[in-house]
């Protein structure tokens, strides 16, 4: 059941009755107005705060305090800093800490378990919505007699994330459900942050390695609208659970109902990804990490579609062993399956067939012609040794060391290889794919997860096996 997008004033559903879809406009605009200054105070104080330590470390370093040392204290405050103010604000400055935090077993150990937590916290927390705000927008999205469609609902959120907050209820008909309801504001707050943010992008790419941080941003900013669209998100949300009905090793909630900033589906029980990679048992991590890239891989063959967002918040496995998906407003539509040259690049680097990939980089853009000379086939293979080493074996053991050696020297700014990425270029219908990719790679590191990776890809990747 959904309710009709439009531009009048109301919103008729003969489930929800009528929604004020424009009450309360000024109001909301001149508390988001407000609430925008104090946003972008906090994060202009980001690089102000860390030239401020700069300076402090000169001054440790002309005092005599070694280099190195000093230098890996900056990197740890500057973390720290960083990600608590990412993991209080709302909106795209939440979203774009979740984006870096599946490359969070890539970070080096020096910079410390503050750092972690801080990166950890980010994929499941948020500050909650008081309940009234709640009331409001359910109110404006349903129409005012919602409660009518309810048995019980609770107005303590359940889970809170980026943009939005979800709530436990039971349906008209006993059914248990989530109530997705999206902040008053947050399209204003998303779009201002990743402006404010895409700024940062070569401090963060420091403290990410493993990430290609400006074109994550880059993508996050072209996405921003379809994030923001639950409705679209619903329709996607049901394509995925049509598709995956029935089987065997995956679960997707079904939409029940839907808003422009509302989205009702079904509640379903099981426990976090990010609690198994803290405390799940061997097997079960080894489980969840060929589930996921099985997930993410088979989608666009399946449902021609695939899923944008894989970070820990995101996943879940149920008691009999079911691997569920959450969140689909980032989603890339790929119709006819993905571009056709992923598999083919991941093989010849596989194979070390480098003067053939170097040939296919070239004609897909990732290589512009006017910088083909400057990038040599062992650069390459340096480069692509996150996404590539896995296949290399039947089963490959993901673990912290390996990503943060591979993922090291893709970015350390210092060698050869950082200077060479500079004359890559991702092409815009790729960006989504190897990010993916990348996530997929981070969180089975993460989790310490042993998995048939390579029979995975050249199952559902064409071009992987030949």
């Amino acid at each position: 059941m959904r309710v009709p997008h439009g531009n009048a004033r109301f919103l008729r559903s003969p489930a929800f009755g009528v929604g004020y879809s424009r009450c309360g406009e000024r109001k909301r605009m001149s508390e988001i107005t407000r609430g925008s200054g104090r946003r972008n105070a906090k994060l202009a104080a980001l690089p102000i705060g860390m030239a401020g330590r700069a300076a402090a470390g000169l001054g440790k370093r002309i005092a005599g305090k070694d280099k190195d040392t000093v230098n890996q204290e900056l990197m740890e405050k500057a973390a720290e800093q960083l990600f608590a103010v990412l993991g209080e604000l709302k909106g795209g400055a939440m979203k774009v800490g979740q984006a870096l935090s599946i490359m969070e077993a890539a970070i080096p150990e020096e910079f410390g378990e503050p750092f972690r937590e801080a990166l950890t916290k980010l994929q499941a927390e948020a500050p909650p919505l008081p309940a009234a705000k709640v009331h409001q927008v359910l109110d404006r999205q349903l129409g005012t007699k919602w409660r009518g469609r309810f048995r019980e609902f609770s107005d303590t959120p359940a889970a809170a994330a980026s943009i939005g907050q979800v709530h436990k209820a039971i349906w008209s008909d006993g059914r248990e459900v989530a109530v997705k309801i999206q902040y008053p504001g947050a399209d204003h707050a998303l779009k201002a942050d990743l402006k404010t943010l895409s700024r940062m992008s070569g401090l963060m790419q420091r403290m990410s390695p493993g990430t290609d941080v400006k074109s994550m941003m880059d993508e996050l900013i072209d996405r921003t609208e379809a994030e923001l669209d639950y409705l679209g998100e619903a329709d996607n949300q049901r394509a995925f659970a049509k598709a995956f009905a029935g089987d065997p090793d995956f679960v997707i909630p079904k939409v029940i109902a839907s808003a422009p900033k509302v989205i009702v589906s079904e509640w379903l029980d099981g426990t976090p990804l990010s609690r198994i990679i803290s405390t799940g048992d061997q097997a079960t991590r080894n489980d969840a990490a060929a589930k996921l890239a099985t997930f993410e891989f088979s989608s666009p063959v399946r449902v021609g579609l695939l899923h944008g967002d894989p970070h820990p918040g995101n996943f879940f496995l149920t008691d009999d062993g079911r691997f569920g998906v959450l969140d689909f407003g980032a989603v890339g539509h790929f119709p006819d399956g993905l571009p056709p040259d992923v598999g083919p690049i991941l093989r010849l680097a596989r194979d070390k067939q480098y003067d053939e990939l170097k040939a296919l980089m070239v004609k897909a853009d990732f290589i512009l012609p006017n910088h083909v000379n400057k990038v040599s086939a062992a650069d390459i293979e340096t480069y692509l040794m996150p996404y590539v080493d896995p296949l290399y074996s039947e089963s490959f053991h993901f673990t912290r060391k390996w990503l943060q050696r591979a993922a090291g020297k893709a970015t350390d700014i210092r060698g050869d290889v950082y200077k060479t990425s500079r004359h890559l270029n991702v092409p815009k219908q790729y960006v989504m794919v190897f990010r993916v990719l990348a996530g997929c790679v981070g969180i089975a590191a993460q989790m310490d997860a042993e998995a048939p990776y390579r029979s995975i890809l050249e199952k559902w990747v064409p071009g992987v096996a030949d």
